[in-house]
């Protein structure tokens, strides 16, 4: 299958498999028209997760990726693309109903933006929230974001 995709989208598909599971890095150019035909002709039926790497060090730090999982098939397949910092990717919520919360999670720990997102906003931490946790550059001790709370107890809460 990576390889009929790989046939027909050429250099914009780098097929890769890791201990028996396939995944391919797709151009990001590629990405909505893939997951499509993912969905529509390879049976790709649910969207599993879509997370993110961060590589700090690397041109386009980011690894966008998409876990997908065919019921007929019983197969996983892993769909990545890499941006830089601030570049935004199309919104796969047409596509997958599922990748609503999965894209704001995504949005919420690493500041990546999707176009077209219905509700694209916080769903993990406060709105006034400034940074995303999950990137390598975010302190290991946070920048004091607990100081700005009010302290809950069992008397007030």
């Amino acid at each position: 299958m990576v390889a009929k995709l790989k046939g027909e989208y050429g250099s914009g598909i780098e097929p890769l498999t890791h201990l028996g599971q396939n995944y391919m890095v797709v151009d990001r150019s590629l990405i909505p028209e893939i997951l499509q035909v993912l969905r529509n002709e390879e049976e790709f039926d649910y969207c599993v997760d879509i997370t993110a790497v961060h590589y700090p060090k690397r041109e386009k730090q980011f690894d966008v990726v998409w876990v997908l999982y065919s019921f007929p098939r019983n197969e996983r397949i892993r769909v990545t693309t890499r941006i830089v910092d601030g570049e935004s990717l199309p919104s796969s919520v047409p596509i997958w109903a599922t990748a609503n919360w999965l894209e704001r999670e995504v949005f919420d720990m690493f500041g990546i933006r999707f176009e077209g997102h219905p509700d694209l906003r916080r769903i993990l931490l406060p709105e006034e929230f400034a940074a995303f946790p999950l990137r390598k550059d975010y302190p290991l001790q946070g920048r004091g974001e607990r100081h700005n709370f009010p302290v809950l107890t069992r008397e007030n809460a």
